[in-house]
């Protein structure tokens, strides 16, 4: 067989340069080179819909404005976030700020003075309580209300651009674009304390998560090939993936998502999804066998400013058909 050397990374001073040389090396930096390439391959394919899969703490962890920045430029059509993204998203948007603190620290003691800690980072359980008092408010403008989660999120986008116009937020931003945010498990998050709040008074609110599972099914059949990336794992990328088996069963398939891209810091061997490859979800249809795939294994924290900054400093432009 022919082999093809690696070569050795030659510092950069531009980003995108510095990822396909990265490309041609080896470990996780290669790997991190490679996404980097199947993601512009994705943005060039006119017939491909990119679907992003958001678990983790990433708002609290400073990723809002790259976030942000993939839905401005498109170069995401849709989005399946965890509850809590979205919650500290809109804490953002409306002022209520995360600091930066430390994980070696005396949890009693800030319990004792209302700070949450997420990792290193703190916020103010009062403050973040206030956002769930004003999302049970949003709930009660909009009752009686039934629908998905994305029907729901977009709604929730419109209420924060109405409320503060000047607010930067990736719901908001998804809101102008015109992008669905879905959030399957909406319930497990500050989102859903506040809408039980709402209930407990009476509001009549009811986010259909069955409704989910169908929308973005029928998202995913309208569309001739479909990319994911996902940040982690958890229910975002199983929501993802489990749409190529439900369009198979309505004889809609489309033999598995055509590109694949995925930042995680969960190993494969523990038998759980969020580190599960995508060649063994080739066998479940997730995949087709043949579509271009990375997983990176590395904190998205780290991937994320550096692939996006690429895409950015690349001026990659979409292509649609």
């Amino acid at each position: 067989m022919a082999l093809t050397p690696t070569d050795p990374v030659l510092p950069q001073a531009n980003v995108a340069d510095l990822l396909d040389g990265m490309s041609r090396t080896g470990f996780q930096g290669r790997r991190l080179g490679e996404s980097f390439q199947i993601w512009q391959t994705m943005l060039g394919d006119p017939d491909c819909t990119i679907l992003l899969g958001l678990s983790g703490a990433m708002v609290p962890a400073g990723m809002q404005r790259c976030l942000m920045t993939l839905a401005e430029r498109h170069y995401i059509d849709a989005i399946v976030s965890t509850g809590a993204n979205i919650f500290h998203d809109l804490c953002e948007h409306f002022g209520i700020r995360h600091y930066r603190g430390h994980h070696h620290v005396d949890d009693g003691e800030l319990f004792r003075q209302g700070i949450d800690r997420i990792y290193d980072v703190f916020a103010y359980e009062e403050e973040f309580r206030g956002v769930d008092a004003r999302i049970a408010e949003f709930a009660r403008e909009i009752a009686p209300f039934s629908g998905s989660s994305a029907e729901f999120i977009r709604k929730l986008g419109g209420y924060a651009v109405r409320e503060l116009p000047g607010g930067q937020s990736l719901t908001a931003t998804c809101f102008r674009e015109e992008i669905p945010v879905f959030v399957p498990a909406l319930a497990d998050s500050s989102i859903g304390i506040g809408l039980v709040m709402a209930r407990r008074n009476g509001v009549a609110v009811d986010v259909d998560q069955l409704a989910d599972a169908d929308e973005i099914t029928r998202f995913v059949e309208r569309s001739p090939k479909t990319g994911v990336i996902y940040i982690g794992g958890g229910v975002p990328k199983n929501f993802i993936q489990q749409t190529q088996v439900i369009a198979s069963i309505h004889d809609a398939g489309l033999q598995g998502h055509a590109y694949a891209i995925q930042y995680t810091t969960d190993a494969p061997h523990w038998g759980g999804l969020s580190g599960c490859t995508f060649e063994e979800a080739i066998s479940w249809g997730k995949e087709t066998p043949t579509c271009p795939r990375v997983q990176v294994f590395c904190d998205a924290t780290i991937a994320l400013p550096i692939v996006i900054s690429a895409l950015v400093a690349r001026d990659v432009r979409r292509r649609r058909s």
